[in-house]
């Protein structure tokens, strides 16, 4: 059987002007991911990210260490099918009509980096109406079509996939959490309950053979545990 790595990108720059950046501990993370790889023996046949900055980023860091140690590193495709979904144009459709049960909704989201734990909560809540469709004006990309994007692009990466290939896909948390839902079956508000969970630069291990895929590991971080430090397992 082949296996597909879905790697979630390093911690970007939650806070700031450009979320879209890799923080300095999200390139340490990176680094940290691409020895552990090699010290698994781990050979790539094959390497898809999406565009992003932070899934860029996160792959070219990961494979610097397979080339300081000489192993062979695949080229870097790119398919944006593999890019999260626009996070801050759901927010932007969405929190209006949230408002009215949740009047300090706006200044929590204008100040996130410094009330975490209560940005979650609202983002949590509009993710709930997201995932309803209910809400969703014309324009914004929906849950069903962002599921439907990332199942094109698992779809495109199995037919050009030989059986025992092994394929590295940096990605982001909700492509992750959408192709949980698609190969489990399970609802989607329950997919995005263990999205919440997902660690930067976690593994996240599928199995295929054709077209049959199957969930074979999820959100192994031990590169990181392994350190122990703390400041290395990060959420955004």
């Amino acid at each position: 059987m082949g296996s597909i790595y879905l790697i979630r990108h390093g911690q970007a720059s939650f806070g700031a002007d450009d979320y879209d950046v890799l923080s300095p501990i999200g390139v340490e993370q990176a680094q940290v991911l691409g020895r552990h790889l090699a010290d698994l023996g781990i050979a790539f046949d094959r390497c898809i990210a999406g565009d992003l900055r932070r899934q860029q980023h996160t792959a070219s860091a990961t494979f610097e260490s397979f080339s300081a140690l000489g192993l062979p590193v695949p080229p870097v495709e790119t398919d944006s099918a593999f890019n999260e979904f626009d996070a801050e144009a759901v927010i932007r459709a969405l929190l209006p009509e949230l408002l009215s049960e949740e009047p300090e909704a706006l200044d929590i989201l204008r100040n996130a980096a410094q009330n975490r734990r209560e940005f979650q909560r609202i983002f949590a809540l509009i993710i709930d109406r997201w995932l309803a469709g209910t809400y969703d004006p014309p324009g914004l990309e929906s849950w069903l079509g962002f599921v439907e994007r990332v199942q094109g692009g698992l779809q495109r990466l199995l037919d050009k996939a030989d059986d025992a290939d092994k394929i590295a896909v940096f990605t982001s948390g909700g492509t992750i959490t959408a192709l949980l839902h698609l190969i489990t079956r399970m609802p989607a508000a329950q997919a995005f309950e263990l999205n919440w969970q997902i660690v930067n630069t976690s593994l996240n291990q599928l199995k295929f053979r054709g077209r049959e895929v199957a969930l074979a590991s999820f959100n192994s971080h031990a590169h990181l545990q392994l350190l122990k430090a703390p400041q290395l397992i990060t959420f955004r």
